[in-house]
């Protein structure tokens, strides 16, 4: 009986270190291609020479490709990966505490309330703000993310302190639609230079991302993934149901709120400065599901690196399918997440 419940989990455990693996390999490879690949055409010798030069070993490479490799796309390139990672945890950690395989990070109306911020800051025209590695645009769209939020918690609170799920999700819906009206209102309100201005952002970029905004995203990134690891078997339990969850020895309304706020300020410091992408944290968990299994112990380091393959290359591909221009990333990850998630209902649906 032993052999047989322990030799499972053993090869669950290998496969997902073996995935795990494979995806450290492909996302460093990926980040690598994604410096080179771009606009000015530039060869991978000349990358590691521009690298190489900054660092202060060798000649190095010319002002221009230096500022080109170093100052832009190595922190668009890391941004990416790093809000792709961070944008398929949040993701998974709602799917898990709402029980909703529908939930994504922006459930609980942050998207709507950084939109509100950020056309706040681009129809007023603030240029001055910014704190953190934040912009003017980043910093107001973090505010109006948290402002959401906690407008959300307080409708969603009971009278005893519980944060109800199913509660949270109406919440989170009705503050986005909210906010979102407000939104239209601002940019109908505005001149058109301002209302293209809000539909760039709205779609999302990493375009503007430097070296003093990836810092503040790490931090985040590092922040969060550590509390949702440490987390991981809280988040099994939830699987089971509440009561089971409590029978375990979880403290469900503590986890409840130590994770909620976790990937609620995690999305809301992404969303401020990319803007909002779709489809990464809806898709990416229920791919790493059908690879690993749901053990959140083994999932989470996979959604993490899946939804960091899926941003670099998404953003690879905003920047280089048109000449001369750029889609916005949201763009590419639905063309892409939209004909994966119909592919995922419909294989979850056949073995149902």
């Amino acid at each position: 009986m032993s052999v047989r419940t322990r030799v499972p989990a053993r090869v669950a455990a290998t496969t997902a270190t073996g995935w795990t693996a494979l995806l450290s390999v492909l996302l460093v490879v990926s980040c690598a291609a994604g410096v080179v690949i771009g606009a000015a055409d530039l060869s991978i010798g000349t990358v590691v020479e521009a690298i190489a030069g900054r660092l202060g070993i060798g000649t190095g490479t010319d002002l221009l490709t230096t500022h080109i490799v170093v100052d832009l796309r190595m922190p668009r390139v890391l941004a990416a990966a790093a809000i792709g990672a961070g944008l398929a945890l949040c993701g998974a950690v709602l799917q898990s505490l709402t029980g909703n395989p529908l939930a994504d990070p922006y459930l609980l109306g942050m998207s709507g309330g950084a939109s509100l911020g950020a056309v706040i800051a681009l129809t007023t025209g603030v240029s001055t703000l910014g704190a953190f590695g934040f912009g003017a645009v980043a910093s107001a769209a973090f505010l109006g993310a948290l402002g959401s939020l906690l407008l959300v918690f307080v409708i969603a609170t009971s009278r005893s302190g519980a944060l109800l799920p199913g509660r949270l999700v109406l919440a989170g819906i009705a503050v986005g639609q909210f906010t979102a009206a407000l939104t239209s209102a601002l940019v109908l309100l505005g001149d058109r230079d301002a209302a293209h201005r809000v539909l760039t952002w709205t779609l999302g970029s990493v375009a503007g991302v430097r070296w003093s905004g990836l810092v503040g995203i790490l931090i985040v990134l590092t922040v969060t993934t550590a509390i949702v690891l440490a987390h991981s078997r809280v988040l099994d339990s939830f699987a089971f149901g509440e009561r089971a969850a409590a029978s375990l020895g979880t403290h469900v309304e503590r986890s409840r709120w130590v994770l909620y706020a976790a990937a609620s300020l995690c999305t809301a410091a992404l969303v401020a400065q990319a803007g909002v992408i779709g489809f990464v944290g809806l898709v990416v968990p229920h791919a790493a599901r059908m690879l690993v299994g749901p053990l959140h112990a083994r999932l989470l380091p996979v959604v993490a690196l899946l939804g960091a393959l899926l941003l670099v290359w998404a953003d690879v591909v905003a920047r280089s399918v048109l000449p001369g221009r750029e889609l916005p990333i949201s763009i590419v990850t639905a063309v892409v997440g939209v004909p994966a998630f119909v592919w995922l209902l419909r294989r979850r649906g056949a073995r149902t």
